[in-house]
Order: structure tokens, then C-alpha cells, then sequence
């Protein structure tokens, strides 16, 4: 952290690399893709995250998920949190959409979950509802835009007609309070603080607040919004076209 910040704390012009970046030689997503163990390691990580996350989503917010037909789970890795949503809602159907080689071995276990690899970037299968649990936090406002562009096609372009179209996004809203709390938890913004620390040195995103969360909505074509439920330091938006 101190050679990056001397390289971009002088007159001259700023690196666009990562401290990640510049020690390890190349950006974090190459590496995860490069090198198993690294990537096995993330993708292990993410999973125990999606089974404490899941178990609590379908407990507590089984209405965000009524009249859905199809769901993408952008993002989604091993599929631990579209599980537990296939798993609960069997009229659901469900896809786990991720990078070709996190999904290349994966097979749906229920007849209402499937995998697909693919780019983000470049195309979503087209469902009711996409998830984008932890994603967006990882990418810069711009990118984020392009992926929520994306997002918005692969709703609109859904055959199905049937049960709301909209956005499902799991992730920080800074300094957001809850309607049942009066003020914000210390530890859980401090919690939050740290993974902003953790995005900008890792990879090239950010945590937002609330304001600059409504700022990449606005700009990605979706007319409003609402968070619905709160976890810990991590909410629930729910967004729509």
C-alpha cells in the first residue's frame, strides 16, 4: 500500500493499477482465473458467505422473491446461494451464470437449477429477476453501470411476462439505517469502512452509500428503488426498470 500510494500521491500522472495489481502482476480476477488454488480459495470463501447469507434471505425475505418465474444469478459461483432460493421456491427457475471455468464441472441438482459461463459484460440470460449478490462493490461506478445495462436487457428481454421484473442486489449501503433501528451500529460501520479499504486495493470498486448507489441507478436507465431488508452491514435493493 505505501509504493502505491507514493506512485499516485505525486504530481506526475496516477497508476490505474491496483496495489493487487502492481504486487502480484496482474489484476485479481486474471490471477483467480490463472491460478486454481488462488481462485479455489475465493470461490471456497464466497460459498461459506452464500450459505450463512442464503439460509437467511429465504427465511426473511421470502416476498422479494413472489411471482418470480426465472432468476439469473449473476455472479453467482458454485451456486450455494441459488440452491437455497431453487430449494424454497420450486416454482423458480433458477440459473447459476459465472465465468466458464468457475462453472465448467457444476450440474443443477434440482430440476429447477442450471449453470451457464459466459461474460457479464457482454451478455445475461434473459429471466424475471437477476441476483447480484457481492457483486457490484467489486467494480468501478462506470463498470458497474455497463453490468446493471446488462442487467436491465436480460429482464426486458424475458419471454416470460408473468410476476415482476426487477434487480436483486445484495450488498453494503453505507451508513444506511434500518427502519427498526435508530442509529447505525459502530462495529457495522467500521465493517463496512474495511471492505471499502479492501475493494480499493484489491480490485477497482467501492462501497457506496445510499446517495451514490441512486447515482449508478439512474445511470444504468432503472426509474426506482428500495431497500427492503438489512443484514448486518449488507442490505437488500431491490431495483426496477
Amino acid at each position: 500500500m505505501g509504493a502505491w500510494l507514493q506512485m499516485n500521491g505525486g504530481d506526475g500522472p496516477a497508476t490505474i493499477c491496483t496495489p493487487f495489481e502492481m504486487e502480484n502482476g496482474m489484476p485479481f480476477w486474471d490471477l483467480a482465473a490463472q491460478e486454481p488454488r488462488f481462485g479455489n480459495l475465493f470461490d471456497e470463501a464466497m460459498e461459506a458467505d452464500s450459505k450463512l447469507l442464503g439460509r437467511e434471505v429465504v427465511e426473511e425475505c421470502g416476498g422479494v422473491f413472489e411471482g418470480l418465474k426465472s432468476l439469473v444469478d449473476v455472479g453467482g459461483g458454485t451456486g450455494t446461494m441459488a440452491k437455497a432460493i431453487a430449494n424454497s421456491f420450486p416454482s423458480i427457475n433458477c440459473i447459476v451464470f459465472d465465468q466458464p471455468h468457475v462453472v465448467a464441472d457444476l450440474q443443477g441438482i434440482t430440476h429447477n437449477l442450471g449453470f451457464v459461463g459466459g461474460d457479464m459484460f457482454v451478455e445475461i440470460p434473459p429471466a424475471n429477476a437477476i441476483l447480484l449478490k457481492w457483486i457490484l462493490h467489486d467494480w468501478s461506478d462506470e463498470e458497474s453501470v455497463k453490468i446493471l445495462k446488462k442487467c436491465r436487457e436480460a429482464i426486458l428481454l424475458s419471454k416470460n411476462d408473468e410476476g415482476n421484473k426487477k434487480i436483486i442486489i445484495i450488498d453494503i449501503v453505507v451508513g444506511h439505517v434500518d427502519n427498526k433501528e435508530k442509529m447505525v451500529d459502530k462495529k457495522s460501520i467500521e465493517t463496512q469502512l474495511m471492505f471499502d479499504m479492501l475493494m480499493m486495493s484489491t480490485v477497482t470498486g467501492k462501497e457506496r452509500n445510499e446517495s451514490e448507489w441512486k447515482k449508478i441507478f439512474l445511470a444504468a436507465g432503472f426509474t426506482h428503488y428500495k431497500i427492503t431488508h438489512t443484514f448486518g452491514f449488507r442490505s437488500l435493493i431491490e431495483l426496477y426498470p
